[in-house]
């Protein structure tokens, strides 16, 4: 097969039909990716018409188990595969090795990437990436699935329609259990990277741009070593609404957790998003209700996608700052983290400024 492979599928769907290619088939890229693309593919009321699944991954043992999906081991087999202007990249990559990904594939004429979060690992990889997109004028959407969350939109109403009161603070918990994954990968550099850019663009997108506030983390340790900075995390914000937002995530915990809890003016309402692909149900307690914890179905991931292919199909760009604000304030938290340690004992570490944040 060669280029014409796309080229002929966008002929015989339709000029608007899109080819997904996925680089990297780790957790992110196999585990999510392929198969909400699979289901958006089989749904019996509105299947997502796209080109055969394409994926790229030089581990030989990489794709193993994944059904209609051709697997290349390089980026050159891969991209004689698809045609650039019909193509949707999906970069599964760790977070260290998104610019240079980025780029050769932009350089190769790719422009429509759905980027695993976060965006980057530090403020140098994400200016870097800015000027990427920018001087190759990149339609790039960041998986920023938990804001397409039947959950999360139900709290937006809360927050919009003000039934208990105005809000005034988020907590969110965020914990599971994380060993192998991290004693035998080294693709997140810190705890801070894992969970928390869920709930950190859920919090900006209630209460608005914020500052940061307070930030900590902590080794995970266990019979087998220890891995710096990647047991726990927690941050604190505040809103320039006035509202302030705690989250904290254990990669330690023996029991797995995403919750959120929003206290408003007159009472507080707690949501449980989904723990896994295994099952797909979100939770919402509100108070003094009769008929108990609403339970609903929430297949945010598959739900993201689907949008994200109409969005690109229809030629809408995704001019959403958010992904660039979280990374900004995850790299103010380990900023704090780091200065915390350089400071003698008794004395408080100085948080980043709001200039030094930079955020939106």
């Amino acid at each position: 097969m060669n280029g014409a492979y796309a080229a002929h599928a966008a002929h015989r769907y339709g000029r608007k039909m899109l080819q997904p290619l996925v680089i990297g088939l780790g957790r992110s890229g196999a585990g999510l990716h392929a198969k909400a693309l699979a289901r958006l593919a089989a749904s019996p009321e509105a299947p997502l018409r796209t080109g055969p699944l394409v994926a790229c991954d030089p581990r030989p043992e990489a794709g193993r188990g994944l059904t209609g999906v051709t697997v290349t081991r390089t980026l050159a087999d891969a991209v004689r595969l698809v045609a650039p202007q019909h193509t949707v990249v999906h970069v599964c990559t760790p977070p260290a090795s998104r610019t240079p990904v980025l780029a050769e594939l932009a350089a190769l004429g790719f422009r429509r990437f759905l980027v695993e979060k976060p965006l980057a690992a530090d403020r140098a990889a994400l200016d870097d990436i800015v000027r990427l997109r920018r001087h190759h004028d990149l339609d790039l959407v960041v998986v920023s699935h938990w804001l397409a969350a039947a959950l999360t939109g139900r709290l937006r109403e809360l927050v919009r329609e003000r039934p208990y009161g105005a809000l005034r603070h988020l907590a969110f918990a965020q914990h599971k259990p994380r060993f192998v994954r991290t004693f035998t990968s080294e693709g997140h550099p810190t705890a801070f990277d894992v969970e928390i850019p869920h709930s950190l663009g859920v919090a900006l997108d209630l209460a608005g741009p914020a500052e940061l506030g307070d930030a900590h983390w902590s080794d995970l340790r266990c019979e087998d070593g220890v891995r710096r900075f990647m047991g726990s995390a927690r941050l604190t914000l505040r809103h320039h609404s006035g509202v302030r937002t705690e989250i904290t995530s254990d990669l330690a915990s023996p029991v797995q957790q995403r919750s959120v809890t929003l206290q408003f003016e007159r009472s507080a309402v707690t949501g449980h998003y989904p723990l896994s692909e295994h099952d797909d149900h979100a939770q919402l307690v509100l108070p003094d209700d009769p008929h108990g914890p609403r339970v609903f179905h929430d297949d945010a991931l598959t739900a993201f996608i689907r949008r994200t292919y109409q969005d690109f199909a229809a030629g809408r760009r995704n001019h959403s700052t958010v992904p660039y604000d979280v990374v900004r304030l995850l790299c103010a938290a380990k900023d704090h983290c780091r200065a915390a340690e350089r400071t003698p004992a008794g004395e408080t570490p100085a948080v980043p400024t709001t200039e030094e944040q930079h955020v939106r």
